[in-house]
């Protein structure tokens, strides 16, 4: 069955499904999902953890797993990290096996509406489905403000703004600096502290000589030596390739809106209409991208991503160089616009 955001965690706090299937463009949101699983199932439990490539050569192992008993006799639950498709037949069997008291989250990446596996879950009343899209920017400061609160961080808009910025938007990433922060800080949930441009300064993750966002836009916009730059000084930076490809998404949704707006009306009435969710000076570079690509065209190149994450996740090294192939043919194609 298809779940809302607060079914999926209330369910996932009190787990009583077989099987989770987490789903969407923001794996760092369903890995974070899949991870509420963990903590309802408590410290001690015995994690079983499988990928698509070994459940396709032996669909029937998920479904035995998942009615076994622990080793030690406490509580087990199952992690399955799967790329698309190739698990479809071991949840299946799961799904229509006698018992299975050990829960099951499933991180599955982006996934088409003909999916088998989502078709699969989304009939089934054993299995519940829930698709994480990847925040936009208007979601940047109660993302931050809501991951510090834990750690006893109190986050002022603009720090929270910069701190999203310099991870991509990537919730793994902004994760990890939130507990970097909250031990340079000592905070805590007990004893809050405020983060301050100082401590950022000190240990933040900055945007250093190059940019994410930069090399975007030297893509959409067809600039292409500048483009090639921006990764060469990326690749050197050792910004990994995922996060990188996660904000080329948000970037694209962002600017997917706006064009279909912009189609309804006017691009100058659909860039004013977005208010402060468009900082000032990133109007005029905006403007410069919905000019070079039409709704069907970003609709191609946000399935064309969507396609590169799981190509990236799966091939490690590789898959970073056909991304960065990707981009330069994507550059390529604006500059010809």
């Amino acid at each position: 069955m298809k779940a809302d955001k607060g079914t999926i965690e209330r369910a996932l706090s009190k787990p009583e499904a077989r099987c989770f299937l987490l789903y969407g463009p923001d794996e760092a949101g369903s890995r974070a999902l899949a991870d509420r699983l963990g903590s309802a199932m408590g410290a001690d439990a015995e994690r079983i953890d499988l990928d698509g490539a070994t459940l396709a050569k032996d669909p029937a192992l998920l479904a035995d797993e998942a009615a076994s008993t622990s080793l030690f006799g406490g509580a087990r639950y199952i992690r399955v990290r799967a790329n698309g498709d190739e698990v479809t037949d071991a949840v299946e069997a799961l799904l229509s096996a006698p018992q299975a008291g050990n829960p099951v989250a499933i991180v599955a990446g982006a996934l088409k509406p003909a999916s088998k596996l989502l078709k699969l879950v989304l009939a089934s009343r054993e299995a519940l489905a829930f698709a994480s899209y990847l925040p936009e920017a208007r979601d940047a400061v109660p993302l931050v403000v809501g991951l510090g609160q834990p750690l006893g961080l109190k986050i002022a808009p603009d720090i929270a703004r910069q701190i999203f910025d310099a991870a991509a938007g990537d919730r793994a990433v902004i994760a990890r600096e939130l507990e970097k922060f909250a031990l340079f800080i000592d905070a805590s949930e007990s004893a809050p502290k405020m983060l301050d441009a100082q401590a950022l300064d000190a240990i933040g993750a900055g945007e250093g000589e190059s940019s994410a966002g930069a090399l975007i836009d030297a893509v959409l916009t067809g600039a292409v030596k500048p483009a090639t730059e921006e990764l060469v000084q990326l690749g050197a930076a050792g910004e990994e390739g995922i996060a990188l490809l996660r904000a080329m998404l948000r970037k694209l949704l962002q600017l997917a809106a706006l064009r279909s707006e912009a189609d309804r009306t006017s691009l100058s009435a659909a860039i004013e209409g977005a208010g402060k969710s468009l900082f000032w000076k990133d109007k005029p570079v905006i403007e410069a991208e919905l000019r070079r690509w039409s709704s069907g065209e970003l609709a191609t190149l946000i399935e064309r991503m969507t396609g590169a994450q799981a190509q990236l996740l799966a091939s490690g090294n590789a898959g970073a160089v056909i991304l960065s192939q990707d981009l330069l043919t994507i550059a390529r194609h604006a500059q010809r616009r």
